[in-house]
């Protein structure tokens, strides 16, 4: 299933006998022996609609809470902290790349994209403005849109802002669900040019979910969700 690990690595995230259903459901949507990510790894997850990829990430970011089994982010398993202690930590160590992009209307394109600075002590100490600037650029966000509201991009430009935000301060991990399905080709290609790059850069773990294979060779390890996952047959869209 793809390359192995990088050798001596850290493992930054673990799932160990991961079992989580919704509410109401009938049977579980993720159950995974064991899964994990390592120091400086990129993992392309991939895996048809209803497998559980954006389930698997809420996951392991600490989003939900898995129903039994463990869930760690740098040895500290999620499920030991409350709601406001996972918000902390998340925001201090991932960075998310939203489906939905999750800008904040009211804050203009450079705010959002040093948010993490404003929570996190760990992020402000490794991220500046400069970097930001660096990172929109090399997404194609030119300096005359830094001050204009979020509301004011197309959709591809939100997606790469959201892109730069979760890339601020250095996270140990990124975590990308369809980051990018809104970009054309050219535009496809240099995004991943600047996410891989700073990931590699940085030392990050990137795990990327999308349904486009084409992209998948970039990646050192490719991971079919229906594979590890024992409950895919019977889970409900992710």
């Amino acid at each position: 299933m793809g390359q192995v690990s990088p050798a001596g690595s850290t493992a930054v995230l673990q799932a160990h006998e991961l079992r989580f259903t919704w509410p109401g459901a009938a049977a579980p949507c993720i159950d995974i022996a064991q899964f994990e990510v390592r120091a400086g790894e990129a993992v392309f997850l991939h895996g048809p609609s209803g497998c559980g990829k954006s389930t698997l990430l809420s996951l392991l970011a600490g989003v939900l809470v898995a129903g039994s089994g463990r869930v760690s982010l740098l040895g500290q398993d999620w499920a030991a902290l409350g709601g406001s202690a996972r918000d902390r930590r998340r925001v201090a160590h991932v960075g998310y790349i939203f489906q939905q992009f999750n800008l904040l209307p009211y804050l203009s394109v450079m705010d959002n994209v040093l948010l993490p600075c404003r929570f996190s002590a760990r992020r402000r100490a490794q991220g500046s403005r400069a970097q930001a600037e660096q990172l929109l650029t090399g997404m194609g966000i030119g300096a005359d849109l830094w001050e204009r509201s979020a509301l004011q991009l197309s959709v591809g430009q939100q997606q790469r802002v959201a892109a730069a935000r979760a890339l601020v301060g250095r996270p140990e991990v990124v975590i990308a669900d369809e980051p990018t399905s809104a970009l054309d080709e050219d535009r496809r290609e240099a995004f991943l040019d600047v996410l891989l790059a700073a990931c590699a850069s940085h030392g990050s773990a990137l795990v990327f979910v999308s349904h486009d294979r084409r992209i998948a060779e970039r990646f050192g390890r490719h991971v079919l969700l229906p594979e590890i996952n024992r409950a895919a047959a019977h889970a409900q869209p992710a």
